[in-house]
């Protein structure tokens, strides 16, 4: 029913425009925009055992080509093509002929926080909130594999509605998303769909004030848990400024805590966690972050992971930037040594 319904509004689209359509028309075709990054880093950990980290690594290199068809239709494929393996990031077409209802089909990030559809040249740090990561499917606390990055498969509609009569920006932003549940490049092996939805409200442009809830199903191995989660959220972005601070919570066990010889989970199945980030631009090219990022795998202070961060940013050409991150981390579900420090540089270049 669902597919059959956004075929319906594209075809609509069609017969609304005034262009000639058909499988003989060439033409109403944007040249592709061809481009991709890489990101470089070194990294340097005093946590005991850890042998100083991992030195010098390849974080990821990507590329990606965009367009639109009919000016109606953006299309976009994104792939990885370092690190572990060539996989496919995003691919997705996507119906914008209206601001206030938009419809979109392929993979690509998933409506949960305001956090995980940042570009990485835009976070701030050199790695997602420890709460994004595990509650938005970065490596996601269930299970699913890190390099899903956040995604999955599945079918969205959103819109900005109520445009501001001082200076057009719009009130509210709505997304639905109605997704198979297993990450990127996969099937649904449950036959249960995830739905993902956010209502964010823009009372001055650049500040969005954001709700967030998921319910689903993630299966691996024949053993399937549940996804109920839920975010409340706050951003600006506003003349260089940046600030983020988000809460979520999330109830569902993790595929380790399965026990075969029992045939029942151990553990707990309550996680949580929150965030608070701020970026100030002191110059064109250096913007400086600081955060405060704690996560609890079992929403109990006793599982409690806290990094103090500080990663001053330097921009030095669009396409060329320069990080720097310090992390204060205090771990309590490590043995003895449940204080460290971390340094990190990365290197971000586009072309």
């Amino acid at each position: 029913m669902k597919k059959s319904f956004t075929i319906f509004l594209l075809f609509i689209s069609l017969i609304a425009s005034a262009q000639k359509v058909g499988r003989d028309v060439t033409d109403f075709v944007s040249k592709p925009k061809l481009g991709g990054y890489f990101i470089g880093k070194y990294s340097y950990t005093s946590q005991y055992g850890a042998h100083g980290g991992d030195g010098f690594a390849q974080r990821f290199t990507r590329a990606y080509i965009d367009g639109t068809i009919l000016t109606d239709f953006k299309y976009r494929i994104q792939v990885q093509l370092g690190n572990a393996s060539f996989h496919m990031k995003d691919y997705y077409l996507e119906w914008a002929r209206f601001n206030e209802f938009q419809v979109k089909v392929g993979q690509y990030k998933r409506a949960f926080t305001f956090e995980n559809p940042y570009n990485p040249w835009d976070v701030g740090f050199g790695d997602y909130s420890q709460v994004v990561s595990k509650l938005a499917g970065l490596g996601d606390r269930n299970g699913e594999a890190a390099s899903c990055g956040g995604r999955d498969q599945g079918l969205q509609i959103q819109g900005d509605l109520f445009p501001s009569g001082y200076d057009q920006h719009r009130y509210l932003h709505y997304q639905f998303q109605l997704m198979n549940g297993q990450g990127i490049n996969s099937g649904d092996f449950n036959g249960n769909k995830d739905i993902l939805g956010t209502l964010q409200f823009q009372p001055i442009k650049g500040l969005w004030i954001g709700a967030f809830g998921w319910i689903g199903k993630y299966t691996s191995n024949d053993i399937t848990v549940d996804r109920k989660r839920w975010a409340v959220s706050a951003k600006l972005e506003r003349d260089g400024w940046s600030g983020r601070i988000e809460y979520a919570r999330s109830k569902g066990y993790k595929i380790s805590d399965y026990d075969k010889t029992t045939d029942s989970f151990t553990g707990r199945d309550l996680a949580d966690g929150w965030y608070a980030t701020i970026g100030i631009p002191f110059t064109d090219w250096l913007k400086v972050y600081a955060k405060y990022d704690a996560y609890r795998d079992r929403a109990e202070f006793s599982t409690m992971r806290t990094m103090y961060t500080v990663a001053p940013n330097f921009q030095l050409h669009k396409n060329l930037m320069f990080q720097l991150q310090y992390n204060y981390v205090v771990d309590k579900t490590t043995g003895d040594d449940q204080r460290y420090n971390e340094i990190w540089a990365e290197a971000y270049v586009r072309f």
